[in-house]
Parts: C-alpha cells; structure tokens; sequence
C-alpha cells in the first residue's frame, strides 16, 4: 500500500505549434489505504493525472512520491500499480483461473502459492462459481472484477488507478461492482483511486473526493464536506442533483438585489457579506426552499413552470420573473405547472451560501 503524494505537477500536451495546459500545479496527497476519487467534468485533467500516477505519462514538471520515494521517472511496472480502465482488459484465450494466475505465474511464484493466492482473489472477489469459465462467457461486470482480480493477486500492488470502470456496464451491474470495489478496499486496506464524471459513483465510493476543474483542483473533501460546504459555485453547481440554486445579486441598502426579486437581511441571521455594491452569488440547494401555494411573508412571489416527480419527491422549478428557482416538494405535495407559488429563500438560512470572486464568502 502507498501513500502518494503529487508536489507542483504541470503537464503540457504538444501538438507541433499547439500547446494545451492539462495540469496547472496540482499538489495533492492520498493517504496509505485511502479510498478516493477524480471527480470533475471532461476535459478537466483528471485521466492525465491519473496517467501520471500509473507512469503512463511522465509531467512537463512536477514529482510524484510513493511512500516517500520519488517515483516520477520510474515506469508502471516499477511502481507496483495495478490500473483499471474503460474496457476490462483480460486475456479471452485463458480461463478466470488462468487470467488470475497469469501475474504470478510470470513472476515464478510456486504452483500451490498460486493456486491458494488464485482462490482466496476469487473467493473475495465472488468469481469461484467462474473460475473454470473463459472472460467471453462473463458480463461486463464480472470482466472487469476479474481485470481488477488480476492487479490485487500481487500482494506487493502498492495502488488500484480506476478509470471510468463502469461506462460499459448496465445499472443494475454498477451497483454490485461498486460494492465488491469498496469491499476489497475495505477490506485489503489498498490505495484506490477512482476516476469518474459522474458524481454518484464518486460520492457513494470515496472518503475523499478530489474535484478538478481546467487542470486544477477545486476542493478537496469527504462526501458530506463537498455537499453542505461548497467552496465555490462550481462545486455547488457540480455536487448535487439538481445543483445549487445561484444567481448573481448586489449588496444595497442592507439587502440582497437580485435581477427579479429583492431580499431583506435584518432578522434573517445573515450578516451582510461585504460592502455596500459588491457583486456576489447567492446559493442554497433545492432541498432547503420550502414552496407554498398561499402567499407568506418575505417569500418570492412565482408561478410553477415545471414538475418532476422523482418518486420519493418532487422537484419543482419556479419561474420568479426571468429566474428559475429549484425546489424539492413532498411527493404528495398539490402544486402543478401554472400555479401561482411562494418560495421561501430564506426560510433556513443557515443553508445559504454567499459567493464572491468564485470563494465562499459566508
């Protein structure tokens, strides 16, 4: 197991006369036995980063450790890492058995360490009932368990890079995937790094979630962390589903004035987030705005423009002016498209979340 550390990492890609900034001094650290994640949209650097760990790309600038040891130059095989990718890679020519037993056979390790190293992957992995079978016989999910079996029977794989394991697999399969992952890091206690662009799988996985942006970190925390904490209007906007509700409004007069609406501070336990004129954002997820069909005082007047039923609840937008405003309602709550609304922005407004510059402010 190993714990990594990145210091100042920039990478470059050239094409002739083109240059491209993927990673912009990135410093980062995962600590031994950590189960993390790359979270962030396409494009953002994330599966170079992950490159640069495996050794499959070397940085423009920058070092990686492994445990303290400058790995930066030293090859994939070099630094015991095991990689997971889009498509399983599995040799179709060889059984379960034979594609678990491959990297320790190569390695001249003895038939009966093998065999019982072979069992005890497969036992943990729950691929005995398929040991006998070829990968082409198997499902998405259960190839890549079997690529992942094939990196955790060297006892000595410091690191498990996952790249975007699940795009090939059904929903259903996802789920026992994402399971038997978290168990084998649980319960190996490995190094496991996970990068997606979806952020359930990177929140329901991972202790600690790395979200990039245009080759830069943007905040860096546990699940709950990144949700209740947004440390800019990109993560608020990125983490959630829906994302957080953010307009642009201006101090003036001990009020919040926002394009369609105004809102009083005095009483609300905010306190006024900057000068008189500064421009900031205003956010609050969904969940936290209460919505009412009879007028209540302070509240936005709005009509409903949309309804979502999510099952469990609803997701109500309402259209305040030009401004849409997210809602979560009960499931058994009356609104309906056209109806007259009341939203309640300040109702908690421990929730709310003031922005400037793109940094949390209050």
């Amino acid at each position: 197991m190993a714990r990594i550390e990145l210091k100042d990492i920039t990478h470059i890609y050239e094409q002739g006369k083109k240059q491209t900034c993927a990673l912009q001094g990135l410093s980062l650290t995962f600590e031994n036995g950590v189960a993390g994640a790359l979270l962030g949209p396409s494009g953002c650097g994330k599966t170079t980063l992950l490159n640069i760990l495996s050794g499959l790309v070397r940085p423009t600038s920058g070092r990686v450790l492994f445990d303290g040891r400058d790995v930066t130059d030293l090859s994939t095989e070099g630094r015991n890492i095991a990689q997971l990718f889009q498509f399983p890679v599995v040799y179709d020519s060889m059984n379960v058995y034979g594609n678990l037993a491959f990297p320790l056979r190569n390695r001249k390790v003895a038939r009966a360490e093998v065999d019982a190293r072979v069992r005890e992957v497969a036992e943990l992995l729950g691929l005995g009932e398929v040991l006998s079978k070829k990968p082409r016989e198997l499902g998405p999910g259960d190839r890549q368990l079997v690529a992942l079996g094939r990196g955790i029977v060297r006892q000595d794989t410091a690191v498990i890079l996952l790249d975007e394991p699940m795009t090939q697999i059904d929903l259903h399969q996802r789920w026992v995937l994402r399971r038997e992952l978290s168990k084998v890091q649980s319960k190996l206690g490995v190094t496991m790094i996970y990068v997606t662009h979806d952020q359930y799988e990177a929140l329901t996985f991972a202790e600690q979630v790395v979200v990039m942006r245009d080759g830069q970190v943007i905040q860096v925390g546990g699940p709950e962390e990144l949700y209740d904490n947004p440390r800019s209007p990109f993560i608020g906007y990125f983490v959630g589903t829906p994302g957080m509700n953010l307009w642009d409004c201006t101090i003036r007069g001990g009020k919040l004035v926002f394009q369609d609406f105004n809102l009083e501070l005095s009483g609300t336990g905010i306190a006024q987030p900057a000068e008189e004129g500064a421009q900031l954002q205003f956010g609050i997820r969904p969940e936290f705005v209460p919505c009412s069909p009879t007028p209540k005082s302070g509240w936005i007047p709005a009509k409903v423009a949309l309804v979502e039923n999510m099952g469990e609840y609803r997701i109500l937008t309402l259209r305040a002016g030009g401004t849409a405003i997210k809602c979560r309602a009960p499931a058994d709550s009356p609104f309906a498209e056209d109806q007259d609304a009341w939203a309640g922005l300040l109702a908690e407004a421990g929730k709310v979340r003031i922005y400037r510059d793109n940094k949390l402010v209050s």
